[in-house]
């Protein structure tokens, strides 16, 4: 959990009513600036992205355009912006599928560690395992018992995001039969799992409930380690799998080489975009929750998660085929 507001939200807030002067004094943004992001329309990154969007926009000056370069991990969107200026004006808004890719998509024309510089985490969420209402599996040990006397297709909205990770860790720890299904995003998950052409989906909890309150799907397990998201679901943990813990987080980042000064005013940026009140709340009703942007804290998990996933590779001989 995060704190409601923080010494450092009220500053960010205090540099928006000031953004005109200091746009003035930096010349940065002096056109306007594309958030690119990783995946579909109507997903939760999309959803988080043109939550932000306006805000972003008020502080910086300039108008902030969304746009949906979804499909291959992510790896479309995160090359437009590696071909991109290193001024500032091309971001991409990822997901924890960030960190995953380079260890998936080995022949990128770009480098997830040396062609981008990180501006500030977003918020972080667990994901929800859910079983369609057509396929008459009701709860998690219905998935164990499903995958284990044959092979069980699971949708994610993407190779490398925690959704497939989830699976395939799952698939790893209790010899399950789990076929992974990507898709561009949790939309187009919850539409098939709705439709019941999908019988599992590991995907988000804005992207999923709908369904579920309309009785299309049910919510059988939460991902992280702690419950939250979906009322009374139990976590993976609790059912089976101590310690079990993958959660996914939204951030931004920038072609690297950018300069400095420009990072921190992006951050400043995102800070204050998820300082306001009305996107903290929204944020919470998705099933996430806000986290300040910090440059150099952001830098320091996305090393630590790429030593994390790195090492669990090795150690268990666990492919993303």
């Amino acid at each position: 959990m995060y704190p409601s507001l923080t010494r450092r939200h009220f500053a960010a807030m205090a540099a928006m009513l000031a953004a005109p002067a200091v746009h003035a004094q930096a010349g940065f943004p002096n056109r306007p600036v594309r958030l690119i992001v990783a995946f579909g329309a109507g997903g939760n990154s999309d959803t988080m992205a043109r939550l932000i969007q306006p805000r972003m926009a008020a502080f910086l000056g300039q108008p902030v355009v969304v746009e949906n370069r979804g499909g291959a991990g992510g790896t479309l969107a995160a090359g437009q912006v590696a071909q991109a200026p290193a001024d500032g004006h091309t971001l991409l808004f990822d997901a924890v599928s960030f960190v995953i890719a380079q260890f998936i998509h080995r022949g990128t024309p770009f480098d997830y560690e040396r062609d981008f510089a990180p501006i500030g985490m977003v918020a972080e969420a667990p994901y929800v395992v859910a079983t369609s209402a057509a396929s008459g599996i009701r709860d998690f040990a219905g998935v164990m018992a499903a995958a284990r006397r044959d092979s069980l297709a699971y949708g994610s909205p993407g190779i490398g995001t925690p959704g497939h990770l989830t699976g395939v860790l799952l698939a790893h720890q209790a010899g399950l039969r789990l076929e992974h299904v990507p898709y561009r995003g949790g939309a187009e998950v919850a539409r098939d799992i709705a439709a019941g052409t999908l019988p599992v989906g590991i995907l988000t909890v804005n992207s999923i409930k709908p369904v579920v309150d309309a009785g299309r799907a049910v919510a059988v397990a939460i991902t992280s380690a702690r419950r939250g998201g979906v009322d009374g679901v139990p976590t993976i943990a609790e059912q089976g799998f101590p310690g079990f813990d993958q959660t996914s987080w939204n951030g931004i980042v920038c072609r690297s080489g950018t300069p400095e000064p420009i990072r921190r005013r992006l951050e400043a940026t995102v800070d204050a975009a998820t300082a306001d009140p009305e996107v903290r709340a929204r944020l919470q009703q998705m099933g996430a929750q806000a986290v300040p942007a910090d440059m150099d804290g952001f830098t320091a998990r996305l090393a630590r998660e790429r030593d994390a996933i790195g090492r669990m590779i090795r150690e268990t001989g666990i492919t993303f085929g």
